[in-house]
């Protein structure tokens, strides 16, 4: 079953990124997902399939409703 990931959401990755941070924020979404390092600001583009592998956590969303 895919994760129901939007963009704005932030992921916590498996495998950490080589700047040290393992967070990652959502900007893309489709056939690809499009990830951006909070640590060090890299845009990578993963398949999903290899994306929803990777992920360890969702950590927060950031388009919540009310805010």
């Amino acid at each position: 079953m895919p994760l129901d990931i939007q963009v704005g959401d932030v992921v916590q990755m498996r495998k950490t990124h080589p700047c040290g941070s393992d967070r990652w924020q959502v900007y893309r979404v489709g056939a690809d997902i499009g990830i951006r390092c909070l640590g060090c600001d890299r845009r990578v583009m993963l398949p999903r399939r290899k994306f929803e592998r990777g992920v360890k956590r969702l950590i927060r969303e950031q388009n919540e409703p009310g805010t």
